[in-house]
């Protein structure tokens, strides 16, 4: 495993990071998929043998059960000073807003809930998941700096939003003497390279870390024509995702295999190796043991320029989809893909 630093931070993160939405109760949530508490036990203690440190899970991953099974397999598997554990909190509910809760109280009342699911005294990376359209911005950037300040968050890094809006952001901070985010998480994969118009280039000057997410595409650019699985079944939000421009990243999809044919290795090690030359830390969902190994092996695999260029020639623009598509001022107000679920939250 290789290891780097996280954009302005001093966490020192592996080249992949394992990311937990595959783990939580499959009856308590989102997704039916999830793994129960064994298996997912036994895919953290695999990734940590292969080196990785870095795991991203959210309060929103069902119900909070996703950062208790994590918790409790790094206190029996690992030493809390040798991982970087990051989670994420939600926008304030229509519901928090009429009961009159800030966007400073809000934010307390998340990490609160968050440390007590996984059962820690701080995260070393908290992510505003999504942009809240309606809390004042600098409430938003007060919070999380009351949070580093009282030492329950090391560092802070946001998900699902336009270059802008992280520019915005950190020029504020910048201005109040608040923290800045060191790190995005945005939807970035071989199939969907949007973020290559503005993000990247933003994050570059800026030395801010790229640690995508769906950087598998669902699974879409690790399987062969044919193959299946729970998740490809019974992803909705996926195939909401991709469904309808299947077509067009089947050439993509197909120059992975064909790559990967060629080189002897999985289509998983030829998508992830293309992406780690572009970002820091691709986030990588394992349900299987073989996707982590697959995820590790790809960290050592370099792909030559013509390989590289093959595989990016086929690429269409896309418009934005998922999260990004559905959370907009106009739909500020709307129920949004992801909730806390039945867990109490803390201050609530």
């Amino acid at each position: 495993m290789q290891y780097t630093k996280l954009g302005n931070s001093d966490l020192k993160v592996s080249r992949i990071c394992m990311g937990c939405m595959g783990f939580g109760d499959p009856e308590n949530g989102q997704h039916s998929w999830t793994l129960d508490e064994e298996h997912t036990r036994e895919i953290i203690r695999r990734g940590l043998e292969l080196g990785v440190n870095f795991f991203d899970t959210a309060v929103g991953y069902q119900s909070g059960t996703s950062e208790q099974y994590l918790g409790r397999a790094l206190r029996d598997f690992a030493k809390r000073e040798d991982v970087v554990v990051a989670t994420k909190f939600l926008p304030r509910t229509q519901e928090e807003i009429a009961a009159g809760i800030t966007g400073q109280q809000h934010i307390q009342n998340m990490i609160d809930t968050s440390l007590r699911n996984l059962g820690m005294d701080y995260v070393d990376l908290y992510i505003y998941h999504m942009w809240d359209y309606e809390t004042p911005l600098y409430d938003i950037m007060d919070g999380l700096n009351r949070a580093v300040q009282a030492g329950k968050v090391r560092y802070i890094g946001i998900s699902n939003c336009f270059a802008y809006q992280l520019a915005k952001a950190n020029a504020l901070a910048e201005k109040e003497g608040f923290a800045k985010f060191v790190s995005v998480q945005g939807h970035y994969n071989l199939i969907f390279r949007e973020e290559e118009r503005e993000m990247a280039k933003l994050c570059a000057e800026d030395n801010i870390a790229m640690t995508p997410y769906s950087s598998l595409a669902g699974g879409r650019l690790s399987k062969h024509p044919g193959e299946t699985s729970k998740r490809l079944e019974e992803d909705s939000y996926a195939k909401f995702k991709y469904d309808a421009t299947a077509q067009q990243d089947q050439r993509i999809i197909d120059r992975v295999a064909e790559l990967a044919e060629k080189r002897d290795v999985s289509m998983t090690e030829i998508s992830l190796a293309w992406l780690l030359t572009k970002v820091t830390a691709p986030i990588v969902g394992a349900t299987k043991l073989h996707h982590i190994e697959g995820a590790a092996k790809a960290v050592d695999l370099a792909l030559t320029p013509e390989e590289m260029a093959y595989l990016e020639e086929p690429y269409i623009p896309h418009k934005l989809v998922g999260v990004m598509a559905q959370n907009t001022p106009a739909a500020a107000k709307e129920q949004h893909v992801w909730g806390t679920g039945n867990q109490k939250i803390q201050g609530r």
